[in-house]
């Protein structure tokens, strides 16, 4: 038989295989297109019964899933790995679908932060710039700090549903966490953080487009200041300002502890051994981000977050916010670069040690400082391997 005249089918194991049927004289077959899973009825497999973090066992089957254990069962928990490799086998001819494979979790994370920028510096932009007294008064005062500490929360839920593909960590000190004390593979870290910080920045772009002529009729047209520097600044809109009063040392404490805060949180919604949140972590970190603004906010912004205060800070010096954007608050600027990742190992080391008994470098000898010293070469390798077979797939 001719390869071409073969019909492409998909066997219950979710791979692609050619058919044994031959086409009937008239064209026609049993099986004349290629069918998805998900399209077929009754293909629906059956509820999972055991979930271990990487295999997924139905019925006694083990199917596995290209996620980490701290990424959970994806949202399209039935599109599992053996189905999006026969739908890759039968798209790879398209360059555009072989790109957007192997740039899947970048564009997940990508797409995620900048969902996440446009409903936070939106609600910012908004409360800020309709507080323009030169308005008119049913144009004023749309919105006050709850406003904003509203839009962040759905900004970051509904930014973790759009990046639910990658983990949804829209934060690089979240995936830092998680290369630490979770097994995520080392080398998706600079990946993640790019695709973060890229996402943002792009993000701030919508919004500064969005409300440009509200930031001229504040400020003035072509005029852009920084907190500090004028008492109509705008910057602030796009990336976080400390209050005048707070010294550094105080910067960095409230940046550390709302980021560790963070990160706790996350581990316990995460940790299947505990309560847990399971499906509804999204909307349980909805009310985190909007409890830490509530509580933790006021002093420094609570950027808790490289990505989502450097991404947007760059975008501001570009369009002409100047060199202040660095100087401000006693060069404020590298305190939310820094301090999350502090903060953030600070807060999963502090939920390991006393809350999580699952695999952590905690629950090894000397909390896992025996294996940072005195490395196996032999499992060293392996990991490399595996790593690089992971990459491979």
């Amino acid at each position: 038989m001719n390869s071409r005249d073969q019909d492409i089918t998909v066997a219950p194991n979710g791979l692609l295989q050619p058919s044994t049927k031959r086409a009937s004289p008239g064209g026609s077959s049993d099986s004349d297109d290629f069918t998805h899973n998900e399209h077929t009825q009754n293909s629906r497999s059956p509820p999972p019964q055991s979930y271990d973090g990487r295999t997924l066992t139905r019925g006694g089957t083990a199917d596995t899933y290209r996620t980490y254990e701290e990424h959970g069962i994806l949202i399209d928990g039935d599109q599992d790995d053996a189905q999006a490799k026969a739908d890759y086998e039968h798209h790879k001819h398209l360059w555009w679908y072989r790109f957007r494979y192997v740039m899947a979790d970048a564009f997940s994370e990508f797409c995620g932060t900048m969902i996440m920028i446009i409903f936070g510096d939106g609600s910012v932009a908004q409360v800020l710039l309709s507080a323009n007294p030169q308005l008119p008064v049913s144009s004023q005062n749309k919105g006050t700090y709850q406003s904003i500490s509203w839009g962040w929360g759905i900004g970051v839920m509904l930014g973790i549903y759009v990046a639910g593909k990658s983990g949804g960590h829209l934060n690089p000190a979240v995936t830092f966490v998680n290369c630490l004390f979770r097994g995520l593979a080392w080398w998706k870290w600079p990946i993640y953080a790019c695709a973060q910080v890229t996402g943002c920045f792009c993000g701030a772009a919508i919004i500064y487009g969005n409300y440009k002529s509200a930031i001229d009729a504040y400020e003035g047209y072509g005029v852009r200041t920084v907190p500090g520097y004028s008492d109509t600044a705008t910057a602030g809109v796009f990336c976080t300002y400390p209050q005048p009063f707070i010294t550094k040392t105080g910067q960095v404490f409230s940046e550390i502890i709302a980021s560790a805060v963070l990160i706790f949180c996350i581990f316990a919604l995460k940790d299947g051994r505990n309560l847990g949140a399971d499906n509804l972590v999204p909307l349980m970190l909805f009310f985190l981000i909007f409890g830490i603004g509530a509580t933790l906010g006021w002093e420094t912004g609570y950027a808790i977050n490289l990505a989502r205060d450097f991404g947007p800070r760059l975008f501001s010096y570009f369009v002409g916010y100047g060199n202040n954007v660095w100087k401000a608050g006693d060069y404020y600027f590298w305190v939310p670069m820094i301090c999350p990742f502090i903060g953030g190992t600070f807060g999963g080391f502090l939920y390991d040690l006393l809350m999580y008994t699952g695999k952590s470098p905690i629950n090894t000898p000397w909390f896992g400082i025996k294996t940072l010293l005195r490395p196996d070469k032999e499992k060293f390798i392996k990991v490399i391997k595996e790593g690089d077979a992971e990459r491979a797939v």
